[in-house]
């Protein structure tokens, strides 16, 4: 069985001198690359990137990293972050993108939690080292208080190709978690699990926008874009308008943004006046989606919207394309499950449902467990199952619905809190809606620019659809902008301390 990172290189050897990735306006060819310090890194394979590939793999090589070692990284939307992290799978190490909780605290006992043999900075990150890292520490670029450079040591190396160490039994990937709640878990996979999490098409006409952390979900679609032949567009970070502004110019053709990012650029002012005919796919991830929401998304940007569902412990477990958004039931739910996965639903009573329930899912590409979290691994990986912690069920056409994480259609009175933001979004006066479980649900509402919340319509709206009690027991919080984590996702914690809760 191959690995990954041979198909990987091997698209590299043949994109030759097209650009695979391209950041600032400025491309990445088989000419020209240049780290984030300014120094160019010297190409004479006929494309830059793999160059540089084989560059930072023999550094990684003489420092002694190799297959079981996992490198980290705090890193930018950038090839250079590419480099190394493809490097590392080469030599037949793995590699994780750290995220980075707000608080630096939990920043450092991630790190010590994934305890990685090589922690990588760069000159745009290095303010997130959290204080007291015992780890190796090395830089692409200048990072003050960090003498190896990387970079440097790989200008002095040859291009030369090399042969790849991986095999598919060795740890290659750690996939972080948000850690809204508490230190980030790391999904761990080897090199036959990651593998399959990267089903590749040739499409050579593929532009994916790629302003997503690399932490998540983006560098999945970063591989499978390169590998497919396409061009990866980086920005530093999501922001609606230069959203809309990079769509434009570059002719983006997949673009992917998770539930509050999808409504912030389709209400943003300038939607209307741009040229989004380029795109074929607006993947969007949240289950929690409000279905009227998802509606006027594909109203407003065109019918390009996709809908999927999965976490990074179990990768796309069920995918609804924008064809598909073509009746309104269909935005109650996530589609067809994707082959070669298998659901199951669990009732409370622990005995197995055909079709509602708690949702148990097994795939090639599901992780193994976690990194260093042995409590949570045997909580969530069971049997070869994955138990995501979410209530859904499947439709009369056998797609898959998402009802709600277990615990809040509880906090809900046994009622779908999909369903009563669904509800909460169709008045007037709100514009986006989250609810938050907790021993005292809260309503968090979201009104117009200029606007304000009707808090006792929205009352009034619960009570119709779903009984007095129910809305009485909610707590409604107006805000004026919806808190998002760094993934950029609702904040839940925020919004329940802000309610008081």
């Amino acid at each position: 069985m191959g690995v990954y990172i041979e198909d990987l290189v091997a698209a590299l050897e043949a994109a030759g001198d097209r650009s695979v990735t391209r950041t600032e306006l400025r491309d990445t060819t088989g000419t020209e690359l240049r780290d984030t310090s300014g120094t160019e890194l010297r190409d004479t394979s006929g494309t830059a990137l793999l160059g540089a590939v084989r560059r930072y793999a023999r550094v990684l090589d003489g420092l002694g990293v190799g297959r079981g070692d996992l490198v980290a990284l705090i890193a930018p939307n950038a090839p250079e972050a590419l480099a190394v992290r493809y490097a590392a799978h080469v030599i037949g190490a793995a590699a994780v993108y750290l995220s980075v909780p707000p608080d630096p605290e939990r920043r450092a006992r991630t790190i010590a939690q994934f305890d990685p043999a090589l922690l990588v900075l760069f000159p745009q990150t290095a303010h997130l080292l959290p204080p007291g890292v015992t780890v190796p520490l090395a830089a692409v670029g200048e990072v003050e208080g960090v003498d190896l450079r990387l970079d440097l040591r790989a200008a002095e190396e040859s291009d030369a190709p090399l042969e790849v160490r991986a095999r598919p039994e060795d740890l290659a990937v750690v996939i972080s978690s948000g850690g809204t709640t508490g230190v980030p878990k790391g999904s761990r996979r080897d090199f036959a699990a990651y593998t399959a999490c990267l089903p590749v098409v040739r499409d050579p006409g593929r532009r994916q926008l790629a302003n997503g952390k690399l932490a998540y979900l983006t560098q999945i679609l970063v591989d499978q874009t390169i590998m497919g032949g396409g061009l990866v567009v980086f920005a530093d970070r999501y922001e609606p308008l230069a959203t809309l502004e990079t769509v434009e110019r570059e002719r983006i053709t997949h673009l992917f943004l998770v539930e509050p990012q999808l409504f912030g650029l389709m209400d943003h002012p300038a939607v209307a006046s741009h040229d989004l005919s380029s795109l074929r796919a607006l993947t969007h991830i949240g289950a929690m989606a409000a279905p009227v929401l998802r509606e006027r998304a594909r109203a407003k940007i065109g019918p390009v919207v996709m809908h999927t569902y999965g976490a990074s412990e179990i990768g796309i477990v069920s995918a609804l394309t924008p064809a598909e958004h073509d009746r309104p039931s269909r935005f109650w739910c996530a589609g067809h499950i994707a082959p070669g996965v298998e659901v199951r639903f669990r009732r409370a009573d622990g005995t197995l449902d055909p079709r509602a329930g708690a949702i148990e899912v097994r795939s090639p590409a599901m992780a193994q467990g976690y990194r260093h979290r042995p409590v949570e691994e045997a909580e969530h990986f069971v049997d070869g199952w994955y138990r995501t912690g979410d209530l859904g069920e499947l439709d009369a056409e056998d797609m898959l619905c998402f009802v709600g994480r277990e615990s809040d259609v509880d906090a809900f009175r046994e009622v779908s809190p999909v369903a009563i933001q669904d509800t909460l979004c169709r008045r007037a006066s709100v514009r986006y809606a989250v609810m938050v479980a907790g021993e005292h649900p809260v309503a968090a509402v979201e009104a117009w620019p200029d606007g304000k919340v009707d808090v006792d319509d929205c009352r009034a709206a619960v009570a119709e659809a779903y009984g007095t009690e129910l809305a009485e027991a909610l707590r409604f919080l107006p805000v004026d902008t919806m808190p998002l984590t760094e993934q950029g996702k609702p904040n839940r914690p925020a919004l329940r301390a802000a309610a008081g809760t």
